[in-house]
């Protein structure tokens, strides 16, 4: 059984007062990690971040954006849904998707900025909101009719897998990979919002003789990227750390 050299003695000891042990894990800090963010946008973006955090006010807290950046994703499902009904719900994904950048963006370069960090607190509450918010989103593409439902939970799977890959790295390693071959959350909003205006314009693509929804072949490109991101980078990390950890014969 293979198990990670961190732990010190105490762990492995049973304790007289379980309390102990939960506040030997309380007080100990969180592992310094290297985000990786090598995405088209990322340069950019990151200029815009810092001049929208010096100028947002005092009274709106990295929370408050985390809470719009949820609040936002799950309006974006609900919008798809409507769409069923009356394709200009489109736009309202439009809109949310970029209130969604706002919010997902910028807590955390607001919190850099005003030197007001939880790295434990922040990790977990940033990265189970996106797992809600994917499943909002995706939840609304498969209502939509513009997207085969299997399509969609094909494409949250996926995701939900990158993130697990992600977060483990990020344990392992000490890198928490944000973009995944130059494409990152940015580029996915960009290519979304663009895909949903040429919903408007033409949702039935002819393509090899057939006529296939515009969003179950973009989808379909997308799950198989996805999946083999999810292949590379978990063959990558499993030798890299294979061979940071040979055992001696």
């Amino acid at each position: 059984m293979a198990t990670s050299g961190s732990h010190t003695m105490t762990e492995f000891c049973e304790q007289v007062n379980p309390r102990v042990l939960l506040e030997m894990r309380r007080k100990r800090p969180f592992p310094d990690m290297l985000r990786l963010q090598q995405s088209w946008t990322a340069a950019p973006e990151k200029r815009a971040l810092v001049w929208l955090a010096a100028h947002t006010p005092s009274r709106i807290g990295p929370d408050h954006l985390t809470v719009l950046g949820l609040a936002s994703q799950i309006g974006a499902g609900v919008f798809y849904a409507l769409a069923a009904r009356n394709r200009y719900a489109l736009l309202g994904v439009i809109a949310c998707l970029a209130l969604n950048w706002l919010g997902d963006s910028l807590d955390g370069t607001l919190a850099r900025v005003r030197h007001c960090q939880r790295p434990r607190y922040g990790f977990y509450v940033d990265h189970i909101v996106d797992s809600f918010g994917a499943l909002a989103l995706m939840g609304g593409l498969a209502l939509s009719g513009y997207m085969h439902p299997w399509i969609a939970i094909g494409l949250l799977v996926a995701f939900l897998m990158l993130s697990i890959q992600s977060y483990l790295a990020t344990h392992a390693l000490g890198e928490f990979r944000i973009s995944f071959w130059r494409f990152g959350p940015t580029e996915l909003r960009i290519l979304l919002a663009i895909g949903n205006l040429a919903l408007l314009w033409r949702p039935v693509v002819s393509l090899f003789g057939g006529k296939y929804r515009l969003f179950d072949v973009g989808g379909a490109i997308g799950l198989v990227g996805m999946s083999l991101m999810l292949v590379f980078f978990t063959a990558q990390n499993t030798i890299r750390l294979y061979r940071e950890e040979r055992i001696s014969q």
